[in-house]
């Protein structure tokens, strides 16, 4: 597992390097290890090395590595399509939620948070380029929907998801006009709270942070390739 820990120092030193490009203090961007398909071990070995926080895409791959991973203090994230019918035992797992792309979604999050955990953080995933084959909230809807998250309790509405096409570097920038859009004609919504542009992977991370994310995703790069 040693590979693990070196891989993950080369993708910190990306970022920084990517920070620094783009004038930005290197710790306004948070590093998500995504560990969907890799072993407890891979992710005990990422720990070891410094990391805390990881992403799941497959709920019932992410509750397995949570069990056997209880004794250590990491932080939960899913970023794969989420069901409805998976609703209740996410809000119960995870810290985080990246891929609520419709209000169905966000209201039964918010009534089956256990009102013992702190509020679930989520982020709204938006489908920029308008793809028949990707989850998200159409453009068109971001307003309304995130008006009436905003509404709802036991969950905190902490920014936007994006997976734009290969190569589509144009689509960051807009994700970052858009934040700034609902900043802007939303008064409830709070700068220090709507922080989060989860956005960029291992291939084009740079590009990401170039346009303002503050939070990449990054699999391949630390752990390999998947099975």
């Amino acid at each position: 597992m040693q590979d693990i820990s070196q891989h993950l120092q080369q993708v910190l030193r990306r970022m920084e390097v990517a920070c620094l490009q783009a004038a930005r203090r290197p710790v306004s961007v948070q590093l998500l290890a995504v560990s969907k398909t890799m072993p407890a071990d891979a992710v005990r070995a990422a720990y070891l090395a410094g990391q805390r926080d990881f992403g799941e895409n497959y709920v019932q791959e992410a509750l397995a590595k949570i069990a056997e991973l209880a004794d250590l203090p990491l932080v939960w994230h899913l970023i794969g399509p989420l069901q409805s019918n998976k609703t209740a035992i996410v809000a119960e797992h995870f810290h985080w939620v990246h891929s609520v792309d419709r209000l169905k979604i966000a209201q039964r999050l918010a009534v089956q948070r256990p009102a013992h955990l702190p509020p679930l953080n989520i982020c709204l995933q938006i489908n920029i380029d308008d793809e028949d084959s990707k989850s998200g909230c159409a453009i068109a809807e971001l307003d309304d929907l995130v008006v009436a998250v905003l509404a709802l309790p036991n969950i905190v509405l902490r920014g936007l998801m994006v997976i734009p096409k290969a190569g589509h570097h144009q689509a960051f920038a807009a994700v970052a006009e858009l934040r700034q859009h609902l900043l802007a004609t939303i008064p409830a919504l709070e700068p220090s709270r709507f922080d989060t542009l989860s956005m960029g992977m291992s291939d084009d991370m740079e590009a990401a942070i170039s346009a303002g994310s503050t939070m990449v995703r990054v699999g391949t790069a630390i752990f390999g390739k998947r099975q």
